[in-house]
């Protein structure tokens, strides 16, 4: 086997953000270094700003209506096409967490497995969420009456800061299965398994903007993206002081989105439905019967 030659410089990387669709620099025009779990150099990831938030939040609403407006048993597909790509560069993914965690490669191989299949887990869920979230309701009269979950709109998710690709996954695909668009930050520390995240989602079936990645600073990106008034919902699960995640709420109190709030997560759990529930609207349709 050939070995890496040690004359040659190493090509480093300066990795972009993931927006629209595209790869755009921070219109900052700043970077941070990334080191592994060791203080070892990994590359250069870009430094999001505000205009780089509110950019973000313009494609994810650009491409909410397409998005919603798919069936769902196509946005399943979709889903399930990410978990193919993704196992096609299992290797890559693996050596990635397995230093951004500080990871055997054995363990990272273990955890890139686990985000694969909560990929095809959330798939599966596309065109059953109707059928248990949704109900025909009694009424007392000559109408049929239907409750049906739709989409809330654009999702704000500030990652988590420890699980850098199995906790990033578990909050992006219950947002997106159901309909929504995602604006999401990526851990600081970590964010190298999430910039090959958005190279899978421009690679594989994704519209461009219903996910946009964001590397950077929580803290610093959070608060426009908790009052920005066409940001529909929040999840603060990556912001890890108490008091700053009770700003973040305040703020995103202005226009009334949903919130949920920091928590102690086992990512590796069964996830549940409490994420899929979370960005969801309920419409009640009334029609009369026998007409």
């Amino acid at each position: 086997m050939p070995t890496k030659d040690s004359s040659r410089l190493d090509v480093r990387k300066t990795y972009k953000l993931y927006v629209g669709g595209a790869f755009p620099r921070s219109e900052s025009g700043r970077s941070y270094v990334v080191t592994d779990a060791k203080g070892k150099f990994l590359a250069n990831a870009s430094q999001a700003s505000r205009k780089d938030a509110r950019d973000a939040v313009v494609a994810a609403r650009k491409a909410f209506g397409g998005w919603s407006a798919r069936t769902a048993y196509n946005r399943g597909q979709v889903l399930y096409r990410i978990a193919e790509v993704m196992e096609g560069r299992h290797d890559q993914f693996s050596a990635e967490v397995a230093a951004a965690e500080g990871l055997s490669i054995s363990k990272a191989r273990a955890l890139v497995d686990q985000s694969i299949d909560r990929w095809v887990w959330y798939a599966g869920w596309a065109d059953k969420l109707a059928q248990v979230v949704g109900s025909s309701n009694p009424v007392a009269g000559p109408y049929f009456d239907f409750s049906l979950p739709e989409a809330t709109g654009v999702v704000a998710l500030l990652a988590p800061q420890d699980s850098s690709l199995l906790g990033l996954t578990s909050v992006i695909a219950p947002a997106i299965v159901s309909g929504n668009t995602a604006v999401v930050v990526s851990s600081f520390d970590r964010p190298v398994p999430a910039i090959t995240l958005g190279e899978v989602m421009a690679t594989s079936d994704v519209p461009g903007g219903v996910v946009n990645i964001l590397t950077g600073s929580a803290s610093e990106v959070g608060p426009w993206l908790a009052s920005h008034l066409d940001v529909n919902a929040i999840d603060l699960c990556g912001v890890q002081d108490a008091d700053e995640a009770r700003d973040l709420e305040a703020a995103a109190a202005e226009n009334l989105k949903r919130v949920r709030r920091p928590e102690e997560e086992d990512w590796s759990a069964n996830p549940g439905l409490s994420r899929l529930t979370q960005y969801l609207e309920t419409k009640t349709v009334w029609h009369p019967i026998g007409l």
